[in-house]
């Protein structure tokens, strides 16, 4: 098995930390961003010069840059690179102030976007790589309460499809991760919420009841690891692959067949795109 070197964002907790302690149980390398990285003291201990813990607000363009850089002249190299950074917002559309619909666009689209466009000359440089978007159900599809979050998952699945095209000549591989209900403090402490209206109240009742019907059990993260591994191991440069999981399941499946080399058409059932 030959070594890698991957570069996660977001790593305190939830996917990114459960993907980064799988990539370096099995003795690759690991340039893991967190916002505080005392979270990740105790795998640097564990795992010693294999870990290279790295502070990062991802909404820092400057810093996402200087970040991947930094992990490349560690390393060596960069195979691996995974935007996993974000946070869910809650919030009817008439809710939402400027600057939390800002807050939420800063994270979890230009974040991803400052990110890959670091990494991408390292990985062309290398005719390799794989880029990971962790992307949710909220990518292809849409719910009361969090609209901007939609809004925000959808522009990172439309730039990841045309991305998919555009790095397949330099042996680059994209894949989409679109995660059902897992247990990562997705809806808890790590969420934020807009004031309510008064007048959305009973709206709003109706809407947690109805999400509540939906997300009834939560997947574990940790059982996501072997199957963040196995879409690695399955790395096709140019073939834009969606891997997603139903709420409450604890493993990212494979999806039904692959998207092909095209990502055209339209978003149907779990999301696959097929040629038109």
């Amino acid at each position: 098995m030959t070594e890698k070197v991957w570069f996660i964002t977001g790593t305190s907790r939830g996917f990114g930390r459960e993907w980064a302690i799988a990539a370096l149980e099995r003795g690759d390398k690991v340039a893991a961003t967190a916002r505080d990285t005392a979270t990740l003291d105790d795998l640097a201990e564990k795992y010693g010069d294999a870990l290279l813990p790295i502070r990062l607000d991802v909404t820092d363009h400057d810093a996402d840059f200087a970040a991947v850089k930094q992990a490349h002249d560690h390393f060596g190299r960069l195979d691996i690179v995974v935007n996993n950074a974000g946070y869910g917002h809650f919030g009817f559309i008439e809710e939402l102030t400027e600057a939390e619909a800002r807050a939420q666009i800063e994270t979890n689209v230009f974040g991803a976007l400052w990110v890959t466009q670091a990494a991408l000359p390292f990985l062309r440089a290398q005719r390799s790589g794989h880029i990971i978007q962790v992307s949710s159900i909220g990518g292809i599809t849409a719910f009361q309460n969090v609209g901007i979050y939609h809004a925000s998952k959808w522009a990172l699945e439309g730039f990841s499809q045309a991305l998919a095209q555009e790095v397949a000549p330099f042996g680059i591989d994209v894949t989409l991760i679109e995660p059902g209900g897992f247990s990562t403090d997705w809806a808890g402490s790590s969420s934020k919420r807009s004031a309510p209206l008064p007048d959305y109240k009973e709206v709003h009742e109706a809407a947690d009841r109805a999400r509540s019907q939906r997300v009834s059990k939560s997947g574990d993260p940790r059982a996501s690891a072997a199957g963040g591994l196995k879409i690695v191991r399955a790395s096709a440069a140019g073939v834009l692959r969606r891997v997603a999981t139903a709420a409450g399941q604890g493993r990212l499946r494979e999806p039904a067949q692959d998207v092909g080399r095209l990502a055209a058409g339209r978003r149907r059932g779990a999301g696959l795109i097929r040629r038109p």
